[in-house]
């Protein structure tokens, strides 16, 4: 299953070892917990039943599921939300009783813009004394094709449900007005009217965004992938600002720190594309700002998602992306990129899973309290919600 790859860049690296020495090669044990869901479009990982294990939240075609740490049994917890699939979930112990909140977005058509009751939906669902039961779904406001969704940290404290739609009102061919994301506020009793306030709206054709806290500032920020580029928001009271990170269009984006401790974000590019990609702000324009592109690889098949953790246990992360392999067609799979120096000019490339599993979603969490964060991988044509278990051995370092 470990098949390594040496990119053209990383191979001169092979001769001189890097002062610190090389990276352990990556180790991982597949387990399958599901290979009956239909789609798998989103995954989401918290405590959902208070035992201080992280469990996992699946938002399926029709239906939405936790797995339960570490039997992994299936609880089904909403059914048939809308009339059309699921598409994104979202899971935050808001209230700090130790048990996630978990919200779900549905109604997924991207091809129609226009009528709200065709597409996009949003719901929050209220759990029961027994979180493994049915969960009361309420109907929050919704713009067309919603389509991802965070728990985002607010300045008041609060935690603020933020959902982005793919495309703005009306749009076609990813052409229009922008796309309005809003935070949406939830006041004592849930099943009242939520409040929302805008955090963007200019946006176009984007796919993916991501929370973040550089520094442990006082602001509350994120990272939103589009055809625009990336860019950061950020606020620390009132309204968001921004800034432009690149300027090629990005359909996933997560952050992460190199070796030499410099901050650098990842993306697939285009939407669906097939290029990985990091930048750094190393040499940033003057004219713009914007930070240095290097990529990682351009042979991805529909790539469609991006983890960023230190799964190799040297202190400084590593970025996974995964791909579904739908359009183009071909061998979908999963890649894990390691930086060989500190100022990750050169990067290694390992595959951790082909055919066995094409990505929809991916997601990376310290499953089972070892101290390795492990890799969770939704199935689309393949049905399958698998775990990689990560059996590196960090020792070496």
């Amino acid at each position: 299953m470990q098949k390594i790859l040496i990119t053209p860049i990383a191979f001169s690296l092979l001769l001189v070892a890097d002062t610190l020495g090389m990276p352990p090669e990556p180790v991982f044990k597949a387990q399958d917990i599901d290979t009956e869901i239909q789609i798998g479009y989103g995954i989401a990982i918290a405590d959902v039943n208070g035992d201080q294990k992280p469990d996992i939240i699946l938002a399926d075609q029709h239906t939405v599921q936790w797995y339960e740490n570490p039997s992994w049994k299936k609880h089904v917890i909403a059914e048939n939300l809308s009339t059309r699939d699921n598409v994104c979930i979202a899971a935050q112990d808001i209230d700090g009783d130790g048990k996630a909140e978990i919200a779900v977005g549905a109604q997924w058509n991207p091809g129609e813009t226009t009528d709200i009751e065709q597409s996009g939906a949003v719901f929050y669902l209220i759990a029961p004394k027994d979180r493994t039961a049915r969960w009361e779904s309420v109907k929050l406001p919704h713009e067309p094709t919603v389509h991802r969704m965070h728990w985002v940290l607010a300045p008041s404290g609060k935690w603020e449900l933020i959902v982005k739609p793919l495309h703005g009102r009306g749009n076609v061919n990813g052409a229009g007005i922008g796309s309005r994301v809003y935070a949406y506020s939830m006041p004592d009793d849930p099943k009242a009217p939520w409040s929302t306030s805008l955090v963007s709206d200019f946006t176009h054709s984007s796919h993916n965004f991501h929370p973040i806290n550089w520094d442990n500032d006082p602001e509350h920020e994120l990272l939103t992938a589009a055809k625009e580029g990336v860019f950061w928001f950020g606020r620390s009271s009132g309204s968001w600002k921004k800034r432009q990170i690149s300027e090629s269009w990005a359909g996933e984006v997560r952050d992460g720190k190199l070796p030499n401790g410099q901050r650098f974000i990842a993306t697939i590019e285009p939407m669906h594309g097939g290029t990985a990609a990091v930048y750094t702000n190393r040499t940033e324009s003057k004219a713009k700002g914007l930070w240095e592109k290097q990529t990682l690889d351009q042979s991805l098949k529909d790539g469609h998602a991006v983890v960023v953790k230190d799964f190799l246990g040297i202190g400084s992360d590593q970025v996974v992306v995964g791909w579904r392999a739908m359009n183009p067609k071909g061998t979908p799979g999963v890649r894990l990129f390691t930086p060989l120096s500190p100022e990750a000019k050169e990067w290694r490339a390992s595959e951790l899973s082909a055919e066995e599993v094409a990505i929809e979603d991916l997601k990376a969490a310290d499953l089972d309290g070892d101290g390795k964060p492990d890799l969770i991988l939704a199935g689309r044509q393949t049905k399958n919600l698998r775990i990689l278990w990560n059996k590196t051995n960090t020792a070496q370092r």
